[in-house]
């Protein structure tokens, strides 16, 4: 066949314009051939070329079949023999402060405080008096483990509210500017699954905890709408470069009238499942039946929830002490019974639920409450799930799949987690990020990455969850390797198991004809490559919707 050049060379796929004839039902608008392309499908997993029409997948084969289907004037990218397959989905993150988090102070790689001070007294400069600094995303893991205080940067930050959170979201900063508009000081009563941290002589030292951060959240400048698309416009970008074409976002109702506003101006670039609180459950009942605006760009349908906190802040839920801190087994920061109730109303209107838990009683805790939802209200396809799931009870991992609860993860935090999670739990690192168990017990396993936590590149999560390779560079040989699964197995946790979580699983998560034409390039055959060169290898496309969304320079 003889096809002319359409564009040139583009990072190393080649972009035609074909002469052929249709031979599909529907005109084919875009065709990818010579690729090594994982399906997801297990009825037909490897092929090479596709062929779409506007939004959706029509075809599937050998090259030659999918050059008899186009006809002239049809965009032909030729991938010269790369790896392609459906779009990554993030099944955890937060997309509008991830958004806000780019363009914030930033502190995750801080090694000592003095940095930690340096590269804030930096960020001031580029503020106004009286604008709030937030973001922060910084790891006192880095500098040995003491908690930041507000003496490290009351001197740089005399005119400015700080409060910014260590990675996990679950403690933040204060300086006293912010402490003192917030009202908080020695005296001030800790709510309920909240910490105020205090130093030996009962000063305030800056860090709360979990629930004691609401104190603080009232009082934080809330960004214009201008800001928020700007975030937006940000975080979509940033994932597109990512591979991800999907995603599961954890958040507010007041997100979601963003999320809405782009919708109805056909902006949205990303497909958005998106989580509201369970404690305003009535709100989504109500509107499920009377204004259920979702489509394929834009759902919202499950309610989110927490049991306990993080184990950087030891305020993950143990049903054993800490190993490092005796006296402490975590934090709950919801009354079980409140939350057994509140769960049991909203699956009795039909909607799903969704609950954070990472310590051991926390998941405990939460299957307990789905196992007596189950029982009291009957059985239905409910698809809950546990939002991290990261330290189980051996007991506890065959639940998931005997309850249908899906596990999903973070295969990045594992990684992370590894370099320091030891002197913590102990011996219960054996079941700590529990892919392969899971797995073995059929679990409906998926995977994310909790950004703005941390970094959202599916790749990154692949290389984490395959090798267990910490970031230390001191586990090579994987940390817990008993845990890892295969390259298989992490692909299909980022790109066919999320659709099913988010009852979308007949719209997309395959390259298979009938579905959403959503999939990525990358320039190496992740199946081919040393698993360590995973995280190394490079998106070069990102198609959403059957158009080319981002393309490596």
């Amino acid at each position: 066949m003889k096809t002319q050049i359409f564009f040139t060379v583009l990072c190393g796929l080649f972009i035609y314009q074909s002469g052929c004839v249709p031979s599909v039902d529907k005109p084919v608008t875009l065709a990818i051939i010579n690729a090594n392309i994982w399906t997801g499908d297990p009825h037909q997993p490897w092929v090479e070329a596709v062929a779409i029409s506007d939004d959706k997948i029509v075809q599937t084969g050998t090259t030659k079949k999918i050059q008899k289907s186009i006809s002239k004037n049809v965009r032909v990218i030729d991938a010269a023999g790369m790896f392609v397959c459906p779009g990554f989905t993030d099944s955890h993150l937060h997309l509008l402060n991830g958004g806000f988090h780019l363009s914030s102070v930033q502190l995750r790689d801080a090694k000592t405080p003095a940095e930690f001070k340096q590269r804030v007294a930096e960020f001031v400069k580029t503020c106004e008096p009286g604008d709030w600094i937030l973001g922060g995303d910084w790891d006192h893991s880095h500098w040995g483990g003491e908690l930041p205080q507000r003496q490290w940067i009351d001197e740089v930050t005399p005119a400015n509210p700080l409060w910014v959170s260590r990675l996990d979201g679950h403690m933040a900063l204060a300086n006293s500017l912010t402490l003192k508009i917030a009202g908080i000081n020695k005296n001030t009563v800790e709510p309920a699954g909240g910490t105020i941290v205090k130093d030996k002589n009962g000063n305030l030292t800056g860090i709360l905890k979990d629930n004691a951060m609401d104190l603080v959240a009232p009082y934080i400048q809330e960004p214009s709408d201008s800001l928020k698309f700007r975030a937006l416009d940000a975080a979509m970008q940033y994932l597109l470069e990512q591979g991800i074409t999907s995603v599961h976002h954890m958040g507010t109702w007041d997100d979601v009238r963003i999320y809405r506003h782009y919708q109805e101006q056909d902006k949205l670039r990303i497909r958005i499942s998106a989580a509201v609180p369970l404690t305003t459950w009535e709100k989504l009942d109500q509107t499920m039946r009377t204004n259920n605006f979702s489509d394929e760009w834009l759902r919202i349908g499950s309610l989110k929830s927490y049991v306990d906190g993080s184990l950087g802040s030891h305020t993950a839920l143990f049903h054993e002490p800490y190993t490092d801190k005796p006296e402490d087994y975590g934090l709950q920061v919801q009354d079980e019974a409140q939350l057994l109730s509140m769960i049991l109303k909203a699956d009795q209107a039909g909607l799903q639920s969704i609950t954070h838990a990472i310590g051991d009683k926390a998941n405990t805790i939460i299957l307990d409450i789905y196992e007596e939802v189950i029982r009291q209200n009957g059985d239905r396809d409910r698809r809950f799930r546990v939002e991290h799931a990261q330290h189980l009870k051996p007991a506890d991992i065959p639940r998931f799949a005997e309850l249908n609860v899906i596990p999903s993860m973070q295969p990045y935090h594992a990684i992370d987690d590894g370099r320091w999670a030891e002197p913590l739990i102990g011996d219960r690192i054996q079941t700590t990020h529990a892919y392969r168990s899971l797995l073995d017990a059929n679990a409906h396993l998926i995977f994310g990455s909790d950004w703005y936590v941390a970094p959202p590149s599916p790749l990154w999560g692949i290389y984490g969850a395959v090798t267990r390779q910490t970031l230390d560079d001191k586990n090579p040989d994987g940390w817990v390797p008993e845990q890892k699964i295969s390259v298989a197995e992490a692909l299909k946790a980022y790109t066919v198991s999320p659709p099913y979580a988010s009852f979308e699983e007949s719209l997309k998560g395959s390259i298979t004809p009938g579905k959403l034409a959503d999939m990525v390039i990358i320039d190496q055959n992740l199946f081919e490559i040393a698993p360590e060169k995973i995280k190394d290898a490079r998106i070069m496309m990102t198609i959403v919707n059957g158009k080319v969304a981002y393309f490596a320079d």
